[in-house]
């Protein structure tokens, strides 16, 4: 602990705070960022199959926002998807709590440090990105999380999906009546997500029918993410295994995929 706030002491002295809150890609291309929150405060928590499968056999970008916790719960899924060039793994705090705007710049700090530890042990990668527990923050929190590197990234618009009374018509339709160029859409992959998995596939649908393509955060925001040149025989394998199977755990896709 010591250890890890004089690391973060350092960094705050040497990197200036930005305070710049992203809630959509700094474009006017037809694209979208899926992201998807897997929280784990106090029981555990697992991925969502449903969804997970579906994006994972599509091979479709997307950003999940882990907290520690959740990250240490799920180390072979995690550790699984850090393999994909097409997904990143950002930080949601250590334990999901959901009034950081009250904490301290310390508690904040604590949070943040936790779950970046997290990651890095589990998924061999150095997050950056941040998301606040339920999009709630202070200024201080903000400036703080910013000065060690991160982006704070948020949304423009909530797709509600962990109300259960939101049916997945209410999510393709939510998503059909408010998503335009550089959005940041938000999803819970964590179980939460009540209805997400079976209205997924229809808002993929929509919007590829409208002329928009998915990227990661990454492909506009901080580092990009290193992309691997296509496999032919690695993409006929993967397409022989689709035929094969409707749904698969992720490490049968993987062994195909490697």
């Amino acid at each position: 602990m010591v250890g890890r706030f004089f690391l973060f002491v350092i960094l705050l002295a040497a990197v200036p705070a930005r305070a710049d809150l992203v809630t959509r890609l700094p474009t006017e291309e037809r694209v979208v960022a899926l992201t998807f929150d897997a929280c784990e405060a106090g029981e555990k928590m697992a991925f969502d199959r449903g969804i997970l499968d579906f994006l994972v056999q599509r091979k479709i970008p997307f950003t999940v926002f882990a907290s520690g916790r959740f990250v240490e719960s799920n180390s072979a899924d995690i550790q699984a998807l850090a393999q994909l060039d097409f997904v990143d793994i950002e930080n949601h705090s250590w334990n999901h709590p959901n009034t950081m705007h009250q904490f301290s710049t310390e508690a904040v700090l604590d949070q943040v440090g936790r779950a970046h530890d997290a990651i890095v042990r589990v998924a061999g990668r150095q997050p950056q990105f941040f998301r606040f527990p339920a999009g709630n923050f202070n200024e201080a929190g903000l400036k703080a999380v910013e000065s060690l590197g991160y982006h704070v990234v948020h949304w423009r618009w909530a797709s509600g999906d962990p109300d259960r009374s939101q049916k997945a018509d209410a999510l393709v339709k939510r998503t059909a009546a408010n998503v335009a160029p550089g959005d940041v859409l938000i999803f819970h992959i964590n179980g939460r997500g009540y209805h997400t998995a079976e209205a997924l596939p229809r808002i993929v649908e929509q919007l590829e029918a409208d002329g928009y393509r998915f990227v990661l955060l990454s492909d506009y925001i901080g580092t990009p993410h290193p992309r691997a040149e296509p496999d032919f025989s690695i993409v006929s394998a993967r397409q022989r295994l689709d035929d094969l199977v409707k749904r698969a755990p992720l490490a049968a896709l993987l062994s195909v995929m490697r």
